[in-house]
């Protein structure tokens, strides 16, 4: 077996840091399904890495079937981050998520260890990478009243008031993601200007990421012929059928009875097990409509992490022979 290679020392000093002697962090992006954990763990063993997880449920402790969680095993084989740091009822946000990550990045490298950096939740990357803009606070008298009219008027409603008030926010908002939506109609309101505005009036105020050496590695499943993507497609069809009948359903149902309807389980998956708990959805229904919106989810993933500069992408999945060799060509000649 290959001998680890370790990164540079770095420690928690502010002094700055010559880029060319920082250590190394290995960002691994893609979409669900796409193989990042197989990845991750092949590159962790073989120099010397520890693996931190960015993915917005797989922090919450008891939420494991419909997370696609590194597998105990998985675990064991190298020190996992950020994965089960809070329970489903607590407030977890992508600023939290940048704090504890860098503290955990600076950690692993004052060890000698390499951080690889592994998960789909765009944000959570950005925040991690580039920092985030003071937003306002969240007005939850406004939030009711948005939900609402929402109800009364239609799942779109709340999509095409956006529009109205940020049609660049909008673009880049799913008309489903109700959540986001009432969100940035909640930065509009409060600040009588766009959302989109603010984010780049504050694009030079963000707190980039420093000390390290970033190297991002994408993972790129190839286009195919028709349907695009059938490759990617597929994994993702058995996960989704895979999460319900391991029994997503009953632990679904374990953490409502726990911590009632809790934002964390309109997660896909969990949103679809909660309609077969609340509203007698059919398992069936529920593992197509839970595929589906996997589907679109990988695609809007790939449309983001496309924005990510520097990106070094790799077609195929993690867990195939040669993107493994390109990604650990990639890590080789950057340490």
């Amino acid at each position: 077996m290959v001998a680890p290679v370790t990164p540079a020392r770095t420690t928690a000093s502010s002094s700055p840091v010559d880029e060319n002697q920082a250590p190394l962090a290995v960002l691994l992006l893609g979409p669900t399904g796409s193989g990042k954990t197989a990845l991750s763990l092949a590159l962790g063993e073989r120099f010397g890495g520890e693996i931190v997880s960015c993915d917005s449920v797989a922090v919450y402790r008891g939420m494991e079937l419909g997370t696609a969680k590194p597998t105990n095993e998985e675990r064991a084989r190298l020190p996992h981050h950020l994965i089960d740091v809070a329970d489903p009822d607590q407030p977890f946000t992508a600023g939290e998520y940048s704090r504890q990550a860098r503290a955990t990045l600076r950690e692993i490298a004052s060890r000698n260890r390499l951080p690889i950096v592994t998960g789909g939740t765009g944000l959570y990357l950005r925040a991690l990478t580039e920092g985030l803009f003071a937003a306002p606070e969240r007005q939850r008298a406004l939030r009711q009243r948005l939900q609402l009219s929402s109800q009364k008027r239609g799942s779109a409603w709340l999509h095409r008031l956006l529009t109205r008030l940020d049609p660049a926010s909008a673009e880049r908002i799913h008309a489903n993601d109700a959540a986001k939506l009432m969100r940035a109609i909640e930065v509009c309101l409060a600040l009588r200007k766009p959302l989109s505005q603010m984010l780049g009036d504050q694009e030079k105020a963000r707190d980039p990421l420093t000390g390290f050496r970033l190297l991002r590695i994408g993972l790129n499943p190839p286009r195919q012929a028709l349907p695009p993507r059938e490759g990617l497609y597929d994994r993702l069809n058995r996960r989704c059928a895979g999460m319900f009948a391991a029994g997503l359903v009953e632990e679904t149902r374990g953490l409502l009875d726990r911590y009632g309807p809790v934002k964390a389980l309109d997660s896909l998956g969990y949103r679809q097990a909660l309609r077969v708990l609340r509203e007698s959805w059919s398992v069936d229904a529920a593992v197509e409509a839970a595929q589906q919106g996997h589907r679109n989810y990988a695609k809007r993933q790939l449309t983001w992490f496309r924005r990510e500069p520097e990106v070094h992408w790799i077609a195929g999945f993690g867990d195939e022979p040669e993107p493994l060799r390109l990604a650990d060509e990639l890590v080789q000649s950057n340490l």
